[in-house]
């Protein structure tokens, strides 16, 4: 279905159905045993940074497992390690990770479009070298909190480049590897090539690595030669604040905020600017838009009481936000919370 123009209660009901399918997939016995194979053999955890952008979706860009990568999303790919809870939130992955004698590969990435620049990154005004500056600045950032040598946890810049939907890998010393550029046959020599880029990885992560680019390069060779709709407009009509939300890689279907800023009102304001400029260009109808925030929870009782507590004061707070800069559109806003069983990855709605 096209789910841009038909009226929003339609709209709504297509993305709960992707949220369903979502987790039916993940908690399947079959994805299950998946993922515990590929763990078991790759045991270094992946953390991946990158914008909402539904085009961003690294698992299917590498042919990797739901649930093996952990995605931090936010609206323009913008983060600070200094966000207090963005801090705790890694510094808790990587804890984990040590606990159980495993270490932590964090992708930063940004995107960009070789074909068109206004199909680049519009959190940063599809301005490919300030989103790729930034990524250097979280690189950097990493290294302070958790050491310079990269053998806990190595952080590693990555562009996107969203035509081909290859990754581009940046070594320590400058050089870059452009996967669009290999084929598939070549595959046997990413090891070599990532050695020299970059040698402080720890073996074991550039071993944990290597499924990803091989991955990567197959599926840059399945997208040539078909036909793909890159003249992708904003069409956003949902805002999503929170986290769990790793069904929504739909293109240009939600715009998803984070809770990691400390200033979530900023972030609010642009995703409500953006879905009022998308109703006034005629690009979605105007019959309103989604507002919907959800929490995580991993245990029954006092964790998913805090994650009720936590998604409804999300909901609430961009609510406000909302009413106060666009009074029009918050009349027509349909608000709805959920939380997420991170377990089945189910997607649970709130009683308003």
């Amino acid at each position: 279905m096209d789910s841009h123009t038909r009226p929003l209660e339609e709209r709504i009901r297509w993305l709960y159905a992707l949220a369903e399918h979502h987790a039916r997939t993940f908690s399947g016995a079959e994805a299950t045993l998946d993922r515990t194979r590929y763990l078991a053999r790759h045991p270094t955890r992946v953390v991946v940074m990158k914008c909402m952008d539904g085009r961003i979706h690294i698992p299917h860009a590498t042919g990797t497992p739901l649930g093996v990568i952990h995605p931090f999303r936010n609206l323009g790919g913008r983060f600070d390690l200094g966000w207090p809870f963005l801090g705790e939130m890694l510094t808790r992955t990587v804890q984990q990770a040590a606990a159980c004698g495993h270490r932590v590969l964090m992708m930063i990435t940004y995107h960009f479009s070789r074909g068109d620049r206004t199909r680049g990154c519009a959190g940063f005004d599809c301005d490919t070298h300030a989103a790729r500056a930034h990524a250097f600045q979280i690189q950097d950032q990493a290294r302070r909190l958790f050491g310079p040598g990269g053998g806990g946890v190595y952080p590693l810049v990555c562009g996107f480049e969203t035509d081909q939907e290859a990754l581009i890998l940046h070594g320590e010393t400058g050089a870059t590897l452009d996967l669009a550029a290999l084929s598939p046959q070549q595959r046997g020599e990413l090891d070599p090539h990532m050695a020299t880029l970059c040698p402080q990885m720890p073996a074991a992560v550039r071993r944990d690595l290597l499924p990803l680019l091989q991955g990567n390069l197959d599926h840059i060779a399945s997208l040539r030669g078909g036909t793909r709709d890159l003249d992708l407009q904003h069409r956003e009509w949902a805002i999503c604040v929170g986290q769990g939300f790793d069904f929504l890689h739909t293109p240009n279907t939600a715009l998803i905020i984070g809770p990691y800023s400390p200033d979530l009102a900023e972030p609010i304001r642009n995703a409500a600017a953006i879905i009022r400029d998308n109703m006034a260009a005629g690009r979605i109808p105007d019959d309103g838009c989604l507002l919907l925030a959800s929490a995580p929870y991993e245990e029954m009782g006092v964790d998913r009481a805090r994650a009720e507590l936590k998604a409804r004061f999300l909901g609430g707070f961009a609510a406000e936000v909302i009413q106060r800069e666009d009074t029009d559109l918050a009349l027509r806003m349909v608000r709805h919370t959920a939380v997420v069983d991170w377990r089945t990855r189910g997607l649970e709605r709130l009683p308003a």
